[in-house]
């Protein structure tokens, strides 16, 4: 029995060995299983943040990533910006609604801040042990074990991973951390791809604003069109809440401005004698591009700085050269949201530099169209006076020759009328030739025949049909610049009243000076003046006629056919007067 027992013992014990050797090749085995799966999920990892170009994708999955490769519950990536404070931080693991609890995100102080401060791996089993920590606000998760690692991309920080809480209560271990360091060097050549990538696309879009804002002006839109387009595609491409465009004078002075966007309205239609404090002031100081942390606050705005009130980054740049200067551009983002980037507004100084050519080409354009309009003005006054007139005139002269060989006496009188006809025609193409002949200065008070013109073609909306105009006489040297502006005054509410009330379908307007006397004429074919109608217009006009020791007459015929025929006359004051 003894014996039994002792070699009983002997055999048990060999298996006891075997099986202790076989728990411990599982766990090896295991061992190579998870480091083989961990490698494989480091390899996907650096797969999938390669695959995106686009940044904030490419960040976010970055953060996911190594959350999933460390078994960390929670993780974020702190992007850090000017001032070494963090720009931006994108978190995993906490909900919209647990963020909104919490508040404002962090900006890199406490234990974030040790990582901006010195850029190295940091692993702690209990943060809030660490001298830096501040501790947590209100309604944020507690939080125990910490890795942290930076993320370079060449020789700059880009920003910073953090892991918290290793999933099972267990510290994060130098495997995780080497896991994590190797994630973030692919991070780093994908986060300069995403940029090299967000950079170019960057600039075609510049590109191609400013290409589109070159044809718009040489197709002949108008000017202030074109320029709002171009704030609007500038504020979209930037990334800005408000564009602002100020029209700079040769002085300095601003003589008006454009905007686009949030709180426009308060930067529209500014009129300054000076640029002085104001943020195109110190755009054109430095001749080039401005950018600014914080316009609101920004000491050298002193000129209604409440304009910029809620507004924080903004940048300006000029448009044009100091020898040829357009106006400033100017962009802004409400406050709390991050600073303009280099690779937002790297291009910003070519798309001005372009938008300047394309208004200074606009202006040559307009320049040359200006000088061949003239020139036609000319050429058609010329053919009018050498050609028309004088076959007019040779008319005229054959029938009154031809007059005195006429018996008939109803002949006799049409002949006389067509003579008569034909001296009217001839007066009233001397009087077109002297007005196209007539070139306004720019900046100067329009001239009477334009403005005339201008007040004729205007009533044509209202009364469905373009009146006839004839204007004769020596209007823009005889009439003063009071009795012109009555002139135009007589004309608007007399064709006014005969849209309103006469049911009209032909309208004539004639102006004519002669013998120091003006005449404006106003006839229409319409049912006339109806019996105890209001006449509180034709009262206005009287009282504008005696004013200046004139008068007002009116024939009219009630009914259809009828019609109306108004005469204003006043006379003009002599040289000597």
């Amino acid at each position: 029995m003894g014996s039994e027992d002792t070699g009983s013992a002997d055999t048990r014990l060999p298996r006891l060995r075997l099986d202790e050797l076989l728990d411990e090749l599982q766990a090896r085995v295991d061992e190579v299983r998870g480091t083989r799966d961990r490698l494989n999920g480091l390899l996907e990892a650096v797969m999938s943040v390669g695959r995106e170009l686009d940044l904030p994708q490419v960040l976010h999955g970055i953060v996911g990533a190594a959350v999933t490769l460390v078994d960390a519950e929670y993780g974020a990536l702190g992007v850090i910006g000017e001032g070494q404070r963090l720009s931006e931080f994108i978190p995993v693991g906490i909900d919209d609604e647990l963020r909104g609890r919490i508040g404002d995100l962090p900006s890199g102080h406490g234990i974030l801040g040790e990582l901006i401060r010195n850029p190295r791996p940091l692993r702690l089993a209990e943060l809030s042990e660490h001298p830096a920590s501040y501790g947590f606000p209100a309604h944020h998760p507690h939080m125990h074990s910490f890795l942290g690692v930076p993320i370079r991309v060449r020789d700059e920080v880009f920003g910073n991973l953090y892991l918290t809480e290793k999933r099972g209560g267990v510290d994060f271990d130098a495997e995780d951390e080497a896991v994590v360091t190797t994630l973030a060097v692919a991070a780093g050549v994908a986060i300069e791809n995403a940029r090299l990538y967000e950079e170019g696309r960057l600039r075609q879009r510049w590109l191609a604003a400013s290409s589109d804002l070159t044809s718009a002006l040489l197709s002949g839109r108008e000017e202030a069109e074109v320029l709002d387009g171009m704030l609007e595609r500038a504020s979209d491409i930037a990334g800005a809440d408000m564009g602002v465009f100020y029209l700079v004078g040769a002085e300095g002075e601003l003589r008006g401005s454009l905007a686009r966007g949030e709180g426009s309205d308060a930067h529209r239609g500014v009129v300054l004698p000076s640029s002085e404090g104001t943020l195109a002031a110190a755009a054109l100081t430095q001749d080039g591009l401005v950018t600014v942390a914080d316009v609101e606050s920004d000491g050298r705005i002193t000129v209604q700085p409440e304009r910029w009130r809620g507004f924080g980054p903004a940048v300006a740049v000029t448009i044009g050269t100091k020898e040829r200067l357009s106006g400033v551009l100017i962009l802004a983002r409400r406050r709390g949201r991050p600073s303009f980037t280099d690779a937002e507004i790297t291009a910003l100084p070519g798309f001005a530099g372009q938008a300047a050519l394309a208004l200074e080409l606009a202006d040559r354009r307009r320049d040359a169209e200006q000088v061949s309009l003239l020139e036609d003005r000319d050429r058609i006054a010329r053919d009018l006076h050498d050609l028309a007139i004088q076959r007019l005139f040779a008319t005229g002269m054959t029938l009154q020759s031809a007059r005195r060989f006429v018996e008939h006496p109803e002949a006799v009188d049409r002949l006389t009328r067509a003579i008569d006809d034909l001296d009217a025609t001839i007066k009233i193409i001397r009087s077109t030739i002297f007005g196209l002949r007539e070139h306004e200065t720019p900046g100067t008070v329009p001239k009477l025949r334009n403005r005339v013109v201008k007040a004729v073609d205007s009533a044509a909306a209202t009364l469905g049909f373009a009146p006839a105009l004839r204007m004769e006489g020596l209007l823009d040297t005889d009439v003063p610049a009071d009795v012109a502006d009555e002139v135009i005054a007589v004309i608007g509410e007399a064709l006014t009243n005969v849209a309103r009330h006469a049911e009209a379908r032909r309208a004539e307007v004639s102006v004519v000076v002669d013998s120091g006397v003006l005449a404006v004429t106003v006839r229409d074919d319409g049912t006339g003046i109806r019996p105890g109608g209001a006449r509180s217009g034709l009262r206005n006009l009287a009282e504008r006629a005696e004013r200046l020791g004139g008068n007002l007459s009116v024939m009219s015929r009630s009914g259809r056919p009828g019609g109306t025929r108004l005469e204003w006359r006043v006379p003009l004051p002599t040289a000597a007067e």
